[in-house]
């Protein structure tokens, strides 16, 4: 066993993988490690006589052919193989249109290169919920063995030797040199192995079933296995698994692979400009370029004049309706296959002239005609009933009226069905013309009638049955004239964006057409042709139907749906009606191939002409060669293969003619894909793997001119080594976009130029909307087309192409019968490549993670582009197409509206994305250190509230209240109302004085309380939280306000409080009994240690005892009361606040709102810290106004509880939080009209403040005054304050001075600190609000916050403050001095170096208004744009969450809130989904299209979870840093975590 030990230990490409399995911190004995070890590497340990060798690079990779190695299958799998073998029968396993051996063996060889740098990709977490999809999970046991395993338990067939690519010589230039001449025996593309069903996979380079590749390496010996997130792991179920490193494992790993060097290595595309926005890519000088001559256009033979061609077809059909009546024309077959009915030449003649006699004259009552010569009319017949269709369609044409065949709608939820609404109106179609059957099956109303279709005009619907139609009188016959320009029939095509237009093709283009087929084809008359393809258009129209009438051939009709019964039907077909000609697609092809074995005796000897319809598609190659491989045994010649080239616009583009006997067969050429991608034919030399083989598809049309021009801007003409569109001059193709004028000129009449930009010549060219070129010998090839084109960074790449790689990466274990979709979006200025897959129900998740990692590993490789996403759908869930292929463009809009509901994805944003702006360096120079980025001539930003004359004395609270008391005892301060409105308590000036005074004497008495001992006050919101801190300072002891623990949530919120009472060191707690109760509780002793509470006094029945005296502290400066709280970041802090500082911010708050004894405030905040406490606890006390106060807690039970108030007591001043405001918009935004009919009117309300310590919340506060508009709100009531922990009130909106005004500041300035005023709806601009006036005694100025200079008003910087009322300072138990000095008393490093500033900690501007204030000055603003410690620094930018975070939010309407953080420079984005689960994984892309587009940053990962996950706090305000501690500790419970590659 040594060499595999060798190989499985030596070989790098195995080394990432076992690092990923390892990558775990923990413990892990010795003996469980060399069992966990033994499981790993068994898979690589088996000597089996079946090993095959492959080298790839010189390295050599053993490959095992899992049949020999195979377990005895398991129940479940023969169950499974059973079921995998009828579905082989019924065909469409896999979507061969892109079949190719050679491109599998190239996408093998590519990946096996890859092994070598293979990236260890986390894989997406999963909640089990979120994907119980199948019941053949349920069958399976997690880990069982390979037996169920698809792959293993298939028997495989060998496939047959695969003919290597012929050798090109690198100098051969001249044009053949790219064109390889094959012989029969050599075909490039394999045989038999082409035939493989989805279940018989080959052999993969890698070394036993699974993708895991494992590394022994010694110092591993200690760590943990790793094993993958997921109930289902099919990897290695081992337990024992830290839980708690699981995120930052993925993180590493997501890090790793940022940190490889991309490949192919990028020049740096894009540089800076001055707006950071990407630049046009530098052209790289490497970059192929065409070196031919100009085309020199190529001309079809000339079209031959045969003297009895008809004048018109229907005149052909006249014909053989009178001289060859029982002539068959058409065959059409039922469901088993077996003829259904022929339809003569006689019949048809007649029936078609029965309903163009009653369409003209038998509509409408006997004067109105109701159709005219001219006039629309919609064909709406199924695939089944070919008959029908063709009565319906001759008899239009014989009354001289225009068919337009559509599809069949099903439901109102058809892909694109408004599109062919449009269609249809854009073609003024009022009539439809369908069968008796079709007409049952239409979606109707309840009342019978035929459903309106979204997006339709008002249909009047006729049926065509034989029995409805009415005989013409002996002398009426159909006017036949000669063909002219007038429109035919109209043709319908989806364009690339889901349009539906329709293409005129006029009656003498329609002839033209037939007679250039029939030379082409060399029809003769009484031939028979077997059609599989749509015959309402395309191919299947103008040969099955027009030509075929021309020339009197009997056409057997096979629908669809007996191609999926029973796909070798055509072939029976052609063998028992000795067929001649066939019409197929390379579809078609491989379901005959499938299906074969069963048919030993068919002969397809008879044909002299396969049209494959769809060769044009450059992997129909190989399915021909398949094909031929199969039935060559059956008598198919090989010159009878005919590929043709075909488009709406244009028709037929070019068709090979059948062959002579004997004769060479037809070219091919070897492209190179990277040349391709630049729009260059360069033969494939350097790399085999990214090649790309095709086929001729003939030669140019009879009567036709051929070019070939540059697809994007003017028709210039390409060289000949150039790719190009091909556009074609000829009487037989589509003369307009019927209805659509503007849109026609640019397809139906191109004149090319020469590269001087000079038309050459006069005669307009149709473009077709194929890419290709002309080979030697005028054949004509076609690498794609123009609505398959994907543009990626300058570069072409063709959506086939793509499909075609992710189908060779062995897809049959994880996509759906081959049903892929590839298409772009534009996010941030470039397409980006994204594919959609359909996953088997019964893969694994760990099957399907591996196959999108290898897809991208094979795109990336072969195609040299990055995938920006690949998701995976839930099987049948992609909007289908008529024939059940995909609907690209309704995938596309699915996938931007947020609707695909992936269960599966991968996005890749950083290895694609490669035009960000460059990073931006700081440059520190002497010049910005000295004067922070002050430019000479700009005016400081700073600004300050009106002069606070100090009193003096300064008037302690104490003093007040005990003032207060004596003077006007029985004025009510206090009103507590609970949630009915009632006032439940009440406050006089006089009973708050005896009430604290009893508490003060218990202070002395019970807890006996020193001086200056600090004392935590625990109350809910209310009179005597009120009455304790006014008891504590008539003791002279320090209160500490808390709020108290949630009682549902102890475990949470009771640790808290215990910090607080620590960090304190609180001598005593003032309680309610309820409380007291609480703390001493069972539950308490869960969370923390009850019995080492400090002393606990309840307040509620305390004796009538006063104090010997009330306190009196010896100076101001003495700590009145400390606030603590925990900031956004999660940090808990306290500040001491003084007595001087009370006095003078209580004096502030006064002048500034006009507070006194005759006014009324309500207030509803929560009263534990910062201005909502001062507003709670000590203004009324100060200005003698009456409060009353609303615990918000209270609106839970009546939300409307506030407004109610302050209408029922005519407020005039209100303040609230944020939470409340919001409560009060989500709750009662719909119900104004209620609360107007109880009366609630807000006409009184002259200010509402939102009281908050954050940037205004723009949008809430405009919803709030929208909405309660209707009852009386007034549109300039609602404002903002602004608090700090160093300074509790920075600014409040006063009574006086003007309203708050709003600027749009450019967001991209914003993250440069810079602050450039824009337009309102400038792009990329965001509305900022002043946060109220800056209140009386505060001075403000923005420094910058590195080198603390002061700023210009230009710029963003931190917001300081000078003011009597600052906090004295961080409560800190050891006393923390040098940050004390840093954000308590700072000074400017230049400018004014005297005064002491205290930094706020956020980062802000100021502006001057065009407003005057009070004193008649202009108003300086102060706005308020984040706290600094928020801030994220990514790409050398400064981010703010809540801008990210406002486009999250705006992105899906499942998104209900979301939070965003960094971690090791990535950016972590957690969105709570309101939807249902299953809209997850929708997000995904949204969330990280938004980030790119309108911040330029990618998002490393993104979390979806449950509503209410995000913490906030009291204020209403995300705790971001605790989502952050939660997230990396595992504790989310995450719906999805993608980590973005």
């Amino acid at each position: 066993h040594a060499s595999v030990y060798d190989l499985a230990f030596a070989s790098p490409s195995v080394n990432s993988l076992f690092f990923f399995l390892l990558n775990f911190t923990g413990d892990i004995t010795q003996k469980g490690y060399e069992k966990k070890r033994t499981k790993l590497l068994a898979p690589y340990i088996i000597h089996t006589p079946g090993t095959k060798t492959f080298f790839f690079q010189g390295k050599n990779i053993s490959l095992f052919a899992s049949s020999s190695q195979a377990a005895p299958p398991s129940s479940s799998s023969r169950y499974r193989e059973r079921r995998s073998r009828r579905t082989h029968r019924s065909g469409g396993t896999r979507d061969d249109r892109y079949r190719s051996d050679i491109h599998t063996e190239a996408v093998q060889a590519a990946l096996a290169k890859h092994k070598e740098e293979k990236m260890a990709l986390p894989m997406p977490t999963k909640r089990r919920s979120t994907y119980v999809q199948s019941p053949i999970e349920t069958r399976t046991p997690p880990d069982s063995s390979s037996g169920s395993d698809d792959e293993t338990s298939q028997v495989r067939r060998q496939s047959s030797v695969v003919a290597p690519p012929p050798q090109v010589h690198p100098n051969l230039q001249s044009p053949d040199s790219w064109i390889n001449r094959t012989v029969q025996g050599s075909s490039t593309s394999s045989s038999a192995s082409s035939t493989l069903s989805h279940g018989e996979a080959k052999p993969q380079p890698q070394n036993g079933k699974k993708y895991c590749h494992c590394v022994y390496k010694p110092q591993f010996v200690c760590d943990c296995m790793f094993v993958l997130p997921l109930p289902l792991s099919n990897f290695i179920l081992l337990v024992g698994v830290p839980v708690n490193s699981r995120v930052s494992t993925k993180i590493q790993q997501l890090l790793n692979t940022l940190k490889r060097p991309k490949r192919p290595p990028l020049s740096e595309f894009f540089t800076d400009d001055a707006e950071e926005i990407v630049e046009v890519p530098q052209p790289d000088p490497n970059t192929p370029k065409p070196e031919g001559r100009q085309i020199i256009p190529v001309k079809g033979e000339p079209l031959g004049v045969v003297s009895n061609w008809p004048p018109a077809l229907q005149a052909a059909l006249a014909r053989w309706g009178a001289t060859q009546g029982k002539s068959p024309a058409l065959t059409a077959l039922d469901i088993t296959g077996k003829p259904l009915y022929t339809l003569t030449y006689g019949k048809l003649w007649s029936r078609s002239v029965k309903l163009a006699y009653t369409l003209l004259n038998k509509l409408g009552t006997k004067n109105e005609q109701i159709l005219k010569p001219g006039d629309r009319v919609a064909l709406v017949y199924p695939n089944s009933d070919p008959g029908m269709f063709w009565v319906a369609f001759y008899g239009c044409l014989l009354a001289e009226v225009i068919p337009v065949p559509i599809e069949v709608p099903l439901s109102r939820k058809d892909a694109g069905i408004s599109q062919v609404g449009f269609l249809l109106g854009s073609c003024g179609v009022g009539l439809a013309l369908t069968s008796e059957i079709c007409l049952k099956g239409l979606p109707k109303t309840p009342t019978g009638e035929i459903m309106q279709f979204k997006g339709w005009p008002r249909l009047k619907w006729v049926v065509t049955d034989s029995k409805y139609l009415t005989k013409p009188s002996k002398d009426w016959q159909p006017h036949i004239p000669t063909a002219n320009t007038d429109p035919a029939y109209i043709e319908y095509k989806a364009s690339k964006d889901g349009t539906v237009v329709g293409v005129a093709v006029s009656k003498v283009a329609m002839l033209t057409h037939c007679q250039a087929l029939t030379q082409a084809c060399n029809y003769c008359e009484g031939e028979t042709l077997v059609n599989v393809l749509d015959f309402k258009k395309d191919m299947g129209l103008w040969h099955g139907v027009l030509t075929a009438v021309m020339n009197r051939i009997h056409t057997i009709s096979v629908p669809y749906a007996v191609m999926k019964a029973c796909p070798l039907s055509w072939v029976q077909r052609v063998h028992v009606n000795k067929a001649r000609v066939a019409l197929v697609k390379c579809r078609d092809l491989h379901w005959a191939m499938m299906a074969h074995r069963d048919q030993r005796d068919t002969s397809l000897a008879s044909l002299r002409m396969l049209v494959v319809a769809d060769g044009a598609n450059p992997w129909s190659v190989s399915s021909c060669d398949a094909f031929l491989n199969v039935f060559q045994s059956h008598g198919l010649k090989p010159e009878v293969i005919c590929p043709c080239a075909t488009s709406p616009e244009a028709m037929t583009v070019a068709i090979r003619r059948p062959g002579v006997p004997g004769a060479p067969l037809p070219a091919r050429a070897i492209l190179s894909m990277g040349g391709l991608s630049h729009g260059v034919i360069r033969v494939n030399t350097e790399d085999k793997n990214s090649a790309l083989t095709v086929q001729d598809v003939g030669h140019v049309m009879p009567g036709a001119l051929m070019c070939i021009v540059r697809p994007d801007g003017p028709p210039q003409l390409c060289k000949t080594d150039e790719i190009g569109e091909i556009i074609v001059n000829s009487r037989a193709g589509g003369n307009m976009y019927y209805g659509l004028p503007g849109v026609t000129k640019n397809t139906f009449e191109v004149i090319p130029v020469n590269a001087n930009g000079v038309p050459i010549g006069e005669i307009p060219f149709v473009r077709s909307g194929l890419l290709g070129f002309v080979g030697p010998g005028s054949l004509i090839f076609v690498v794609g087309k123009i609505e398959g084109l994907l543009m990626v960074s300058g570069r072409r790449h063709n959506a086939d192409d793509l499909v075609a790689t992710a189908l060779a990466v062995e897809p049959v274990k994880t996509v759906y019968r081959g049903r892929i979709a590839v298409f772009s979006i534009t996010v941030f200025y470039d397409e980006r490549v994204v594919i959609v897959a359909e996953q088997r129900p019964d893969a694994s998740e760990e099957d399907s993670f591996q196959w999108m990692s290898r897809v991208l590993q094979a795109i990336d490789s072969i195609h040299q582009v990055g995938l920006y996403c690949l998701a995976l759908v839930p099987a049948n869930t992609l909007p289908k197409t008529p024939l059940g292929g995909i609907h690209i463009s309704d995938t596309k809009q699915f996938f931007l509206d947020g609707n695909l509901h992936p269960c599966n994805i991968l996005m890749c944003p950083h290895t694609c994305v490669t035009n960000l702006p460059k990073p931006r360096q700081k440059q520190p120079g002497p010049a910005s250190v000295m004067v922070g980025n002050l430019v000479a001539g700009k005016r400081i930003a700073q600004a300050a509230g009106r002069d606070l004359a100090i009193e003096l004395p300064i008037p302690y609270l104490t003093e007040a209240l005990h003032w207060r008391a004596q003077t006007d005892p029985d004025h009510v301060l206090f009103v507590l109302l609970n949630a009915k409105g009632v006032a439940v308590s009440t406050a006089t000036c006089v009973q708050l004085h005896k009430r604290a005074e009893k508490i003060a004497a218990a202070l002395t008495e019970k807890g006996s309380i020193n001086t200056g001992e600090n004392v935590v006050l625990l109350y809910p919101p209310g009179i005597d939280l009120i009455a304790a801190f006014y008891g504590c300072l008539y003791a002279g002891c320090v209160p500490v306000n808390v709020r108290p623990p949630h009682p549902q949530n102890l475990a949470a919120t009771l640790p808290t409080v215990r910090m607080i009472i620590d960090v304190s060191k609180a001598a005593c707690i003032l309680t309610t009994q309820h409380l007291m109760r609480t703390l001493r509780s069972k539950e308490a002793a869960a969370s923390v240690n009850i019995k080492t509470w400090p002393t606990i006094i309840d307040t509620d029945d305390l004796p009538r005892r006063r104090p010997p005296q009330i306190y009196k502290p010896p100076t101001a400066e003495m700590i009145a009361y400390l606030d603590f709280s925990v900031s956004t970041t999660g940090m808990l802090t306290g500040v001491k606040i003084s007595h001087a500082a009370v006095s003078a911010l209580c004096r502030s708050i006064k002048l500034q709102c006009e507070l006194y004894s005759s006014r009324q405030i309500a207030i509803c905040l929560d009263p534990y810290c910062g201005l909502g406490f001062v507003l709670w606890c000590l203004a009324s006390v100060y200005s003698g106004h009456q409060s009353i106060l609303i615990p918000p807690f209270e609106l839970e039970s009546c939300l409307s509880l506030w407004l109610s108030t302050l209408s029922q007591y005519r407020i005039r001043d209100t303040f609230c939080s944020y939470s409340v405001m919001e409560l009060c918009t989500k709750g009662l935004g719909t119900q104004t009209e209620l609360l107007k009919a109880r009366g609630v009117n807000l006409s009184c309300v002259r200010s509402c403040v939102v009281i908050a310590e954050e940037r205004p919340r723009l949008a809430l506060t405009h919803s709030f005054s929208k909405l309660f508009k209707d009852i009386g709100l007034s549109s300039r009531a609602v404002s903002t304050a602004f608090g700090s922990r160093v300074n509790l009130a920075i600014c409040m909106q006063g009574t006086t001075g003007p309203d708050p005004c709003t600027v749009y500041v450019d967001m991209k300035s914003l993250r440069h600190d810079r602050v450039r005023l824009v337009e309102r709806g400038a792009p990329q601009s965001l509305p900022l609000m002043e946060s109220g006036k800056i209140l009386p005694g505060v001075r403000v100025i923005i420094v910058n916050p590195e080198t603390r200079g002061p700023l210009g008003d230009s710029h963003l910087g931190e917001i300081w403050v000078n003011s009597p009322h600052s906090a004295s300072g961080y409560y800190t138990i050891y006393g923390e001095e040098s940050l004390q000095a840093n954000h308590f008393n700072t000074k400017l490093s230049f400018g004014d170096p005297q005064t002491l500033w205290a930094r706020t900690g956020y980062l802000g501007f100021v502006k001057r208004t065009e407003l005057l204030d009070a004193s008649g000055d202009r108003h300086d603003a102060l706005f308020v744009v984040g706290s600094l410690d928020e801030t994220l620094e990514l790409r050398g930018l400064r981010y703010h969450p809540i801008d990210i975070e406002t486009s999250v939010s705006r992105a899906h309407r499942s998104i209900a809130e979301s939070a965003v953080f960094t971690w090791t420079n990535l950016l972590v984005v957690v969105s709570e989904l309101c939807g249902s689960e299953q809209d997850a994984l929708d997000l995904v892309p949204l969330i990280t299209n938004v980030v790119l587009e309108e911040h330029h940053l990618i998002v490393g990962v993104v979390v979806i979870v449950d509503p209410g996950v995000i913490p906030i706090n009291s204020r209403g305000e995300k705790q971001r840093m605790h989502l952050r501690d939660s997230f990396l500790a595992d504790q989310l419970d995450p719906i999805y975590v993608a980590y973005n590659m």
